[in-house]
């Protein structure tokens, strides 16, 4: 907890933890953000089994009600996706408006749209509508998710704050052939697509090699590349801390993330403010992003013939993977800073609480 009262209730998952969301905070942490807005952050989520999970979202929810019964927050800031995140998000924000303190919901995931529209039923509908048209401000990743959001829950009061990352000091051009993908190794993230586009160039590019570090099935992974003929192509470190990822990064000459449905990725942002040529699925917020031929290449989902096309273009070119990773870094540099995102959270948080 910060030493002052805290002004800002911000609830998320555990900060160290594994994937995009803990790594947002971690950047938002590391800024001094929770010191200058006095924050003071409670985690509802923790990787671990079924009980483990129950038992830490039943505590931060205590913890969160507490908090607002007893410091008066003038803002409580929830940061969810789907699912369970969105159901415990929501019972957050719930305890925060019957204490009196405005809201803000944060909008996390890829795969929100279809929870909303498809795999929720009617009243789960009508309660994500409620949720997101009753908190004070509804933060978007990008404009294309404020749009779905706007459509989704017309009197929602949607800003876009995208995510941000610290840039690396130094840039290395890295090994050539090396092709890094960070995430989790899932259909989602487009891994099958991935080893069919290897499978397509390894007869062409006998240096290349697949790094991915990640979580999930690695056994598997194995199997599926050992099937398509390329297990010596693949290197599966496992998941990877911010020492050993920003060590991959700078080994990496390619980034790439196939991914079937996305928010506004780390993972992407975190390879181009470390200088790399990012090759992107075009969906969710990685458009906004990544402009295709000015500071990375982008491919359609599903589609394993054009992500090998892309990922060859890029192998196969040093003069356009250059330009590439250069015009990537300066892409962060300018608008997804810490900087500038923490300045704009500030912004909000000012509107909504006032200065103390």
């Amino acid at each position: 907890m910060s030493a002052r009262a805290p002004r800002i209730l911000m609830v998320g998952t555990a900060l160290d933890g594994r994937g995009g969301v803990a790594a947002v905070l971690s950047v938002l942490r590391a800024s001094g953000l929770f010191e200058r807005e006095a924050v003071h952050y409670v985690s509802t989520h923790r990787e671990g089994g079924r009980l483990a999970k129950l038992c830490h979202a039943g505590a931060g929810l205590w913890r969160t009600l507490h908090t607002c019964l007893r410091h008066r927050p003038a803002v409580v800031h929830a940061h969810a996706s789907s699912g369970a995140s969105f159901v415990r998000k929501s019972l957050v924000l719930l305890l925060a408006r019957a204490s009196g303190c405005k809201t803000i919901f944060h909008l996390h995931g890829g795969t929100f749209r279809q929870y909303a529209q498809e795999r929720s039923g009617k009243l789960m509908r009508r309660w994500i509508r409620h949720t997101l048209e009753r908190s004070t401000r509804v933060i978007a990743l990008s404009d294309s998710w404020a749009t779905f959001l706007r459509g989704f829950a017309p009197k929602a009061q949607v800003a876009v704050v995208p995510n941000a990352v610290p840039l690396p000091a130094a840039v290395h051009p890295g090994i050539p052939g090396r092709i890094l993908f960070l995430g989790r190794l899932e259909p989602a993230k487009g891994t099958a697509e991935l080893l069919d586009a290897v499978a397509a160039l390894a007869p062409r590019f006998p240096q290349l090699c697949l790094v991915l570090g990640c979580s999930g099935d690695l056994a598997g992974f194995r199997q599926a590349a050992a099937a398509r003929g390329i297990a010596g192509c693949i290197d599966l470190p496992g998941w990877l801390d911010a020492t050993a990822r920003d060590a991959e990064l700078a080994r990496a000459s390619v980034f790439c993330l196939p991914s079937h449905a996305e928010g506004l990725p780390m993972a992407v942002l975190e390879a181009m403010a470390a200088g790399k040529a990012v090759v992107a699925s075009s969906v969710g917020g990685i458009p906004e992003l990544v402009q295709d031929g000015v500071n990375g290449l982008l491919v359609p989902p599903h589609d394993a013939a054009a992500l090998a096309a892309a990922l060859e273009r890029l192998l196969g070119n040093d003069s356009l993977r250059g330009q590439l990773s250069a015009q990537a870094r300066r892409t962060v540099e300018t608008q997804y800073s810490t900087q500038a995102v923490c300045g704009k959270l500030a912004a909000i948080y000012n509107d909504l609480a006032g200065t103390r």
